[in-house]
């Protein structure tokens, strides 16, 4: 059986008398590309920030790799392997867009500097479609290319579990057909994802499992096409009236 890279187990977030996140668990394995989704308001955004560290659990463990990260500050999750793009888009303006991808290599989980991190920083515009436009300031760009640029940076560190919140939001018909593809080409690398999103089709099209989450819980996991079907989730997204 493969092992799980990540584990949340009974993970809580409390705002004072708000639970964001009421006793989630569940294991993503090496490989997985596993959807987190939900309504508006579900707790997917919060939970990936506990995950991440910009929130530390109320109570709960999450491990990567066996060992607990839950609560540890941002950076040393980020060195530890885990990288990820932003819901509301979060470059570095001041700087272009090869050095905000370069930041990645430096503080993330696989380092480098100089000329190393310069050509991957390079390869990995290239990747996302900005192969032209690494000196251009990140502040002059369309916020469709700075989510190019959040891509990038994350990936710079090769890390060991990827978190996508919501990176295909806002792409038109083309972008979304080569961002499915660009996050599909990650997938088939071996990558570990965990992406929140709300376009379904890519969900249907990438995602090998889903968790699902209402207000807070984890309501339903499980494969794609089961779990999109589960009445308690269709209850979730259209309410009970039209369920």
């Amino acid at each position: 059986m493969t092992a799980a890279v990540l584990s949340v187990r009974m993970a809580r977030k409390a705002f004072g008398g708000l639970i964001a996140v009421n006793d989630v668990s569940f294991d993503v394995k090496e490989g997985e590309l596993l959807g987190l989704i939900g309504p508006n308001g579900s707790g997917k955004t919060t939970l990936l920030n506990l995950i991440s560290g910009a929130l530390k659990p109320t109570s709960g463990q999450i491990l990567l790799g066996g060992e607990p990260i839950g609560g540890l500050a941002a950076h040393y999750i980020a060195r530890r392997g885990v990288a990820r793009t932003f819901q509301l888009v979060r470059v570095l303006p001041s700087l272009d867009a090869e050095q905000n991808v370069m930041a990645g290599t430096v503080f993330g989980h696989q380092r480098c500097w100089g000329e190393e991190a310069r050509r991957l920083a390079r390869a990995l515009l290239e990747r996302v479609g900005l192969g032209d436009r690494e000196h251009m300031p990140v502040s002059a760009m369309t916020y469709i290319d700075q989510k190019r640029i959040e891509l990038a940076r994350a990936l710079a560190s090769n890390p060991r579990i990827l978190l996508l919140d919501e990176w295909l939001a806002g792409l038109n018909p083309t972008e979304l057909k080569v961002g499915i593809s660009l996050i599909d080409e990650l997938r088939r690398e071996g990558r570990t994802i965990i992406m929140v999103e709300h376009v379904m089709d890519a969900i249907r099209t990438l995602c090998d499992r889903c968790v699902v989450m209402s207000s807070g819980v984890k309501i339903a996991e499980g494969g794609v096409q089961e779990t999109l079907s589960d009445p308690e989730v269709v209850r979730a997204y259209l309410g009970d009236e039209d369920a």
